[in-house]
């Protein structure tokens, strides 16, 4: 593990949480991106997750606290129980949720810039994202005026008062401008499509709705919801890639939903600069096309116990199910399955006062 301290800073003002958040990023490549960045985050502690190769030596601009693992690093510190932790794909990133011992987190991709609002101000994301969890959600009440805890707007005319305390949030998942998230069979069909709508909204995803959850523009809370944000076997070895961050959106919002936590969509975007090659995403999205239509019917009808109170106790009977309902469309599932008891199992080790 290679680890730099950061020079003083000169950003102005203390940023919010900048003691209690780290950023996240998995990368194969030097990180010139976060000059780009620097206002923003240089405040913060970074947690880099080096994929591929690692000989290759990662450079990271000057000014920057970071620490940075590699597979070497994964290997001697979970041993055996690094076969949790894909190689070959950003999925590798939830290795930093694990190692952290932030209350927040934030996940980005290096080819994620910083967007620029209709007015031509550049966007924090990062505070915004702050601003989201640190702010309840809707989960049972749908207010049409989107987050009624935003300056400017409230619950409107026949909102329960009984329900207006809202829920904790623990998800803020936020949009892109330019090259939108799309599957490879729409990236081949509108390949030239770039999505310009700035949409100046943030909307609670109701309870029993499950959601496409994107990795690359990510914030959650640490504490309340990280063990479920295991983002499954991907990529090198792996029947299946690009699934990785919807695995751990499904995951996390059916255990959301059950234990009464909140998941927020849309601000902030960032400007997302590089489509990847469709044909590659077509061969690694394959197999999650078909199986997709059969799993999301299961997370939609997994019910968890009253027994499980925690994230873990959620997580790991939620594994039994995977074993037991998604293992018969192919044995990858019931590999994943151990991966996912493995992970809460590495977590609890990593985390000990964090033990559901």
């Amino acid at each position: 593990m290679a680890g730099k301290e950061s020079s003083t800073s000169s950003i102005p003002n203390t940023p919010l949480l900048k003691d209690e958040l780290d950023i996240v990023i998995p990368t194969i490549r030097n990180l010139d991106f976060l000059e780009m960045w620097r206002p923003f985050f240089q405040a913060y502690h970074l947690i880099i997750v080096q994929d591929g190769d690692p000989s290759k030596t990662i450079k990271v601009p000057e000014g920057f606290d970071y620490e940075l693992y590699n597979r070497n690093d994964i290997n001697r510190i979970l041993g055996p129980k690094a076969s949790c932790i894909s190689f070959k794909d950003s999925a590798c990133r939830c290795f930093g949720y694990m190692v952290s011992k932030k209350k927040y987190i934030y996940t980005i991709d290096d080819d994620c810039f910083v967007a620029k609002d209709p007015s031509g101000k550049e966007i924090n994301a990062l505070e915004q994202h702050i601003k989201n969890l640190l702010t309840p959600s809707t989960p049972y009440f749908f207010n049409t005026l989107y987050d009624p805890y935003r300056e400017g707007a409230d619950f409107v005319r026949g909102y329960p008062f009984s329900l207006r305390e809202g829920a904790q949030t623990a998800v803020s998942h936020g949009l892109w401008l330019n090259i939108p998230d799309y599957d490879a069979p729409t990236q081949l069909v509108k390949p030239r499509e770039r999505n310009t709508r700035y949409v100046d909204a943030i909307l609670t995803i109701p309870k029993g709705t499950l959601f496409p959850m994107c990795g690359m523009n990510l914030a959650f809370d640490r504490e309340l919801i990280g063990p479920a944000m295991y983002f499954g076997l991907m990529g090198d070895g792996q029947p299946i890639g690009r699934y990785d961050d919807m695995w751990a959106g499904w995951c996390t919002k059916v255990i959301c939903d059950h234990l009464g936590l909140g998941v927020k969509t849309g601000l902030p975007y960032i400007w997302h600069s590089k489509a990847s090659n469709p044909f590659v995403n077509l061969k690694k999205e394959y197999n999650g096309i078909f199986w997709q239509e059969e799993l999301i019917p299961f997370f939609q009808s997994v019910v968890l116990s009253k027994d499980c109170s925690t994230v873990q106790k959620c997580y790991v009977e939620m594994s039994k199910q995977v074993r037991e309902k998604l293992g018969k469309i192919d044995p990858y599932f019931n590999k994943l399955a151990d991966a996912m008891v493995t992970w809460i199992e590495a977590w609890d080790e990593l985390n000990p006062s964090a033990k559901g």
